[in-house]
């Protein structure tokens, strides 16, 4: 499988891009790193990345996966969400300036409609933390949106 740059396979750009390279592709999962660097967009007072954003290295990771796999079957990317993270758990409170850090993302479950769910871990020297995340991309996103903003517009379509 095609090793891609992150910025081709995560919609993400900008400061909102976290994510440096993707390392590892599978069928099952994906390792990805960063580097964190001061004056971040989550950067706090000391210049670290505070731990509980890494529930978002995770999600562009899951992101980067299905992104590549997209790909490298030469279909368009999809749009997707992370509808919610089960059992974070990190032991530090930050990860400090120059620590590099390992984002893995394993399927558990995906299925045909789009909903998903992946183990995940984030790791560095003296840092670990993993979770669950549930994650959703419908597979007519721009319907998605579509019908989302006719019902916010008072639109009916009955």
């Amino acid at each position: 499988m095609t090793l891609w740059p992150i910025a081709d396979v995560v919609p993400h750009s900008g400061d909102m891009s976290l994510l440096d390279r993707m390392i590892e592709l599978d069928a099952e999962r994906i390792v990805c790193t960063t580097t964190i660097r001061a004056g971040g967009l989550f950067s706090d007072a000391d210049g670290g990345f505070p731990a509980w954003a890494g529930v978002e290295l995770m999600a562009q990771s899951v992101a980067a996966w299905a992104g590549a796999h997209s790909l490298n079957e030469q279909k368009p990317i999809r749009l997707g969400f992370l509808l919610g993270t089960r059992q974070y758990e990190c032991n530090v409170d930050r990860f400090p300036v120059g620590c590099t850090l390992r984002i893995e993302a394993e399927r558990v479950f995906h299925d045909e409609n789009g909903m998903g769910s992946f183990a995940c871990r984030i790791e560095a020297a003296g840092i670990e933390a993993n979770a669950r995340l549930s994650v959703f991309s419908p597979p007519e996103a721009n319907l998605f949106f579509t019908q989302a903003a006719a019902g916010t517009q008072g639109i009916s379509h009955d």
